[in-house]
């Protein structure tokens, strides 16, 4: 049996990782940067988040469509669910933490100019706003920088530390621009203190399963 949610608009949804309740759907860009691009041709239509009920049907929308508004991944930690809006128009990023008909709750507010835009987005394990780009950056609920590698990427914040995945490609032939018979592309984990020192590094790919609980793989 096929179920049908209470609205259909032929959206793709995702997940939400570490949960099994609900999935989400952006209406357009989920880049905040683009905010930036459109703002030289004359601004930008706006996007809306979704969520979608797999135990009702229902679908929330927490805010209605906005000019020069747009939305961040959800993340699920700490028994909420977290999204930053981005208003270009009010200069500001915000970080709310929501609960569909139970609690929408602004946590903190941050101005885009103090932010880098690019990549902006929440992590786990407790939230932090970050980008990365030429450094990594964490804006709440500390703050932090250091020069990244560009194959890195943050996954996660717990203890003092972050971890980074980071993608590794061996046996490339850089002259003819194809991989060669011993080709080998993987991920590696490094685990990073708050200076950017490399504390370990390992190879695998960290994956978190719908409990909340992250694994190596």
């Amino acid at each position: 049996m096929i179920k049908r949610f209470k609205e259909v608009e032929g959206r793709y949804i995702e997940k939400i990782i570490g949960q099994d309740r609900l999935a989400f759907a952006h209406s357009d860009t989920k880049d905040f940067y683009d905010l930036i691009t459109w703002a030289k041709s004359g601004g930008y239509q706006g996007s809306v988040i979704m969520f979608f009920d797999f135990q009702s049907g229902n679908v929330y929308r927490p805010f209605a469509k906005k000019k020069n508004v747009v939305y961040s991944d959800p993340v699920y930690t700490e028994g909420f669910y977290y999204f930053l809006q981005g208003d270009y128009d009010e200069k500001r990023i915000a970080l709310y933490r929501y609960i569909p008909e139970k609690v929408m709750e602004k946590v903190t507010e941050l101005s885009t100019e103090e932010v880098n835009l690019y990549n902006l987005r929440i992590i786990g394990d407790s939230v932090h706003i970050v980008s990365q780009e030429d450094y990594f950056s964490c804006y709440y609920p500390e703050k932090i920088s250091f020069p990244a590698e560009n194959n890195e990427h943050a996954i996660f914040m717990d203890d003092g530390k972050i971890y980074f995945e980071a993608w590794v490609e061996e046996g490339w032939d850089d002259e003819k621009d194809r991989a060669t018979d011993e080709y080998h592309y993987y991920c590696k984990v490094i685990v990073r203190d708050y200076e950017g020192n490399a504390l370990s590094e390992d190879v695998g790919s960290i994956c978190q399963a719908s409990d909340g609980t992250w694994w190596i793989a």
